[in-house]
């Protein structure tokens, strides 16, 4: 025992003493350095402008002509931790519907990072998205080590999490991923360079394409970076090279920078004329509520981290959203999304019980199979401001947490002309 605590001692005694050794990061902005033997079409930062305008128009190209019709789909997953579950079981659940498009373009950013290739992938990879997310492997995410934990950047140790990415990105996960690459369509991941302070967007794609071990591991470590939420796990250092120099970047969360990704940021105010997404459609599957009921924070660290993230995610992903819709009415694209309504029981990113998982996992499937899943802007508005007067007339002990009605709630605001044509079609 004394054998143990003696290297705790050690960095009580010295708090400089226990870091991890780490290379410098590269001092310019938006630089060419790329990972250690792969090319720089890998990445881009989301708001480097001159380097998305070199690819974009090529890239929107590629994509369309995987498309059928012509018209580009894009799947935008949100991050949400432990919500993840609900994102999930909406995508087993459009399969069981016989609704599930494909997706010419899928984002992921953090938890939605980790679905993002099941996602693109389709159908036949459901029984890996359900296993990865209905609650079997998640229990022991949260393993702290408290002592170590004043030293290192993170209260949990990020190996459970690790573990889990590296079981189901295996090297068939990749070959599948670089044959619908090669067809055109796109596999898009968001991290945090830390050291930046910027958002980076990763071609999945491109790094499949490479085929073998180290290409495997970069995947790997691009979506544990993804989901790896400050202060709660441990970054992940990437190594990368510009010339004969090496450089250490620290990566965490996406979901820091951006909630979601339903176009990069610099394509938002930039003055390309983007005329080849017209007819095109914009999916944001938020894998968290808009909105949720108040109630008490308990004073503990951990509850203290997750209403705090949760809190930041939910006004972030409400901007994006606003953002999101923006950028589809001027390119001529229609936004659909969902996500857990307000009044659902109050989720909490950190909450990977078993039991929680599979109910989220559930419900997201259900309502995907009951064609309820997708819903407007003003849909979901008016279903918060019906849980907001809710909550306004009933004391937190007597609110009812019984699972409500899916999110789209057609009893909150009148179908659209559109809607109704669509179940009229379906026989609905």
């Amino acid at each position: 025992m004394k054998k143990l605590l003696l290297p705790s001692v050690a960095c009580l005694a010295s708090l400089t003493g226990c870091a991890l050794p780490r290379l410098d990061a590269h001092t310019t902005l938006f630089g060419s350095e790329t990972p250690i033997g792969f090319a720089s079409e890998v990445r881009y930062y989301s708001a480097d402008w001159h380097s998305l305008e070199s690819r974009v128009s090529e890239k929107i190209e590629q994509v369309r002509n995987a498309s059928p019709d012509g018209k580009i789909s894009v799947l935008a997953l949100s991050g949400g931790g432990a919500g993840g579950a609900y994102g999930a079981g909406a995508l087993v659940g459009l399969t069981r519907r016989g609704e599930r498009p494909e997706f010419q373009v899928v984002t992921g950013v953090s938890t939605g990072a980790l679905i993002a290739p099941f996602a693109f992938l389709g159908p036949d990879w459901d029984p890996q998205l359900t296993e990865a997310f209905s609650g079997a492997h998640t229990d022991h995410f949260l393993r702290a080590h408290w002592i170590m934990g004043l030293f290192r950047p993170g209260v949990y140790d990020n190996a459970p999490l690790k573990a889990v990415v590296d079981r189901y990105i295996t090297p068939d996960l990749l070959r599948a991923v670089a044959r619908e690459a090669a067809r055109g369509r796109l596999l898009e991941v968001a991290t945090t360079d830390l050291d930046k302070e910027e958002t980076v967007v990763w071609d999945m794609g491109a790094i499949a394409a490479r085929g073998d071990e180290s290409a495997r591991q970069l995947f790997r470590d691009v979506l544990l970076a993804s989901a790896s939420v400050p202060g709660v796990f441990r970054p992940v250092l990437l190594h990368v090279k510009q010339g004969k120099s090496t450089y250490d970047e620290m990566h965490v969360d996406g979901a820091t920078t951006v909630p979601f990704i339903g176009a990069p940021e610099s394509m938002f105010w930039s003055p390309l004329q983007l005329a080849d997404l017209k007819g095109g459609r914009i999916f944001v599957l938020v894998n968290g509520q808009l909105a949720s009921a108040p109630h008490t924070t308990q004073f503990r660290t951990v509850p203290v981290l997750a209403r705090s993230f949760g809190a930041a995610t939910k006004h972030m992903t409400r901007m994006e959203l606003a953002t999101t819709a923006g950028f589809a009415q001027l390119h001529g694209m229609d936004l659909e999304f969902t996500a857990i309504p307000a009044d659902y029981p109050p989720v909490s990113s950190l909450d990977f019980r078993p039991a929680t998982m599979r109910s989220l996992f559930e419900y997201g499937a259900s309502c995907a199979e009951q064609g309820r899943l997708w819903t407007t802007l003003e849909q979901a508005a008016a279903r918060a401001d019906k849980a907001a007067a809710q909550w306004q007339h009933t004391a937190p002990a007597s609110r009812v947490l019984a699972v409500p009605e899916c999110p789209r709630d057609d009893s909150a605001v009148p179908p659209t002309a559109r809607e109704r044509d669509l179940n009229l079609a379906r026989g609905e």
